[in-house]
């Protein structure tokens, strides 16, 4: 079982099993939308997906033709990212909201073609 919240703490889930797929995503609209060189998710049945609290603080933003990103309306944390339509059984929760460890095997990279020139200049 895995725990996630928002910053403020007005959104908290529990994930009732471990990630099918995690991924860095390189695009622009989560470059964006993270305010981050890439952001990091992972990818869960939605019936695994279980809000224990603020679902009702969920803000929904659609990016693009079907894809829903949801973060919280409070603090601003980005939450979740899932297709409304072509793939409403699989929802992709921000890594960095989680409160427990994963434990991760493999993260791929999505969208490298996007990927900022200033990432690896550290």
């Amino acid at each position: 079982m895995n725990k996630a919240s928002c910053l403020c703490g007005a959104i908290k889930l529990q994930i009732d099993a471990e990630p099918v797929k995690v991924s860095h995503c390189h695009c622009t609209m989560c470059q964006k939308q993270h305010g981050a060189a890439y952001a990091t998710y992972a990818r869960f049945r939605r019936d695994d997906v279980n809000y224990l609290q603020g679902e009702d603080k969920l803000s929904v933003y659609n990016s693009s033709e079907d894809v829903l990103r949801k973060f919280c309306r409070i603090c601003g944390s980005n939450i979740e990212w899932g297709c409304s339509e072509r793939f409403p059984q699989w929802v992709s929760i921000a890594l960095a909201a989680f409160d427990t460890e994963l434990l991760l095997t493999e993260i791929k990279e999505l969208h490298s073609d996007s990927k900022v020139c200033w990432l690896s200049k550290a």
